[in-house]
């Protein structure tokens, strides 16, 4: 026996994932593939909490409290941490249909819709699924050939189906969806508490020295402080709002996405299937439930034609010439069904129009 190597070119998942996403760290960091606005909100934070550390901390400290700066590093690094958490990971994207798969599903829309005349739009690919006593339409995605599970929306931004879609936010540099919702939370919330924080002892600063120098002379000396000031002013309404904005979403279980297109109020007058009708109940599901782990597995490996796998060839007779092609023998039995990505969907009662039951029938 002899054992013949052939090199093959081994790739991660996440350089062959569709989408406008980009990947940095061997795909461990995930993002849109827009980051300017990131980074000007990284530029604002380090510098306003830098020009506060080497000013008026070390005044405030000696004057008035040393758990001045104290308090002020941990509000800091708590903004800076779930801000990165938030930006840098997967929100919820769900894979897009294999062909098998694909050819499947549309095998059973055209099973369920029949034959439609020549001429006339096909009726609309959507099925309807009880929670909680409550009908849910599940809209089919042209683009990633799935049906997108309850509350999944598909990013235009980022070209993808994100599970629990909130929104897509530049300030982050990612979408915002079931797997990132909560630091999103935790660092606008942060946030506001570290610029209300500033704020109020930039002011005392300015009140303090204004006592000595008087309040145009201490204006001139301490022109970073006035720049804090300023910054902090204009951040501190839209930081604010979005944080009791989005306190009112998790107190009703919604999201931005469904608020706006008024899923649960309005003309629909359907009640949300997903609220508890407690806000303790709604709060610990949306912020302390538990973190599913990432469908996409970016750091897989993928392995194609020029990948490298050991194969063993046996030595043949003298004088007889044989040729065997390099086949790859894990190959699947049978063909891959949505059932078996969301299992989950066995679960859900499903409604289909009323020809099909005929329709199947007939081609039976």
């Amino acid at each position: 026996m002899s054992v013949m190597m052939v090199r093959k070119k081994v790739t991660r998942k996440w350089e062959k994932l569709p989408g406008k996403n980009s990947f940095c760290c061997d795909g461990r960091i995930m993002m849109a593939r827009q980051k300017g606005i990131f980074y000007l909100t990284l530029i604002l934070i380090l510098g306003t909490c830098s020009l506060f550390f080497a000013f008026e901390c070390r005044y405030l400290a000696v004057h008035l409290s040393p758990a001045i700066p104290f308090f002020a590093v941990v509000l800091f690094f708590f903004a800076l941490a779930t801000l990165l958490r938030t930006s840098f990971s997967d929100p919820g994207v769900i894979p897009r249909a294999l062909p098998d798969e694909a050819a499947f599903i549309e095998m059973e829309i055209e099973a369920a819709n029949g034959n439609v005349p020549q001429g006339q739009r096909p009726p609309p690919r959507i099925k309807n699924i009880q929670i909680n006593n409550q009908i849910v339409k599940l809209k089919y995605c042209y683009t990633c050939k799935i049906f997108r599970p309850p509350r999944a929306s598909h990013c235009s931004i980022c070209d993808n189906c994100v599970e629990r879609f909130d929104h897509h936010c530049p300030w982050v540099g990612n979408c915002v969806g079931k797997r990132n919702y909560r630091y999103f939370y935790l660092f606008i919330l942060s946030l506001s508490l570290l610029t209300i924080y500033i704020f109020t002892f930039n002011i005392v600063y300015i009140s303090l020295n204004s006592v000595k120098v008087g309040f145009l002379n201490t204006l001139k000396e301490t022109p970073g402080t006035v720049l804090e000031v300023f910054i902090c002013f204009f951040t501190l309404w839209s930081v604010v709002g979005l944080t009791g904005f989005h306190t009112f979403l998790v107190s009703m279980n919604q999201t931005t996405n469904e608020d706006i297109k008024g899923s649960w109020t309005g003309k629909n007058r359907i009640q949300n299937p997903y609220s508890h009708g407690n806000f303790v109940k709604n709060c610990c599901e949306v912020l302390c439930g538990p973190v599913q782990p990432s469908v996409l597995d970016r750091r897989g490996i993928l392995q194609d034609q020029n990948s490298v796998a050991p194969q063993e060839s046996s030595t043949p007779p003298p004088g007889a010439v044989t040729t065997s092609p390099l086949i790859s023998r894990d190959l699947p039995s049978e063909p891959i069904t949505p059932q078996d990505v969301y299992p989950e969907a066995l679960e859900m009662s499903t409604s289909l129009p009323k020809n099909s039951e005929g329709t199947r029938g007939k081609e039976k």
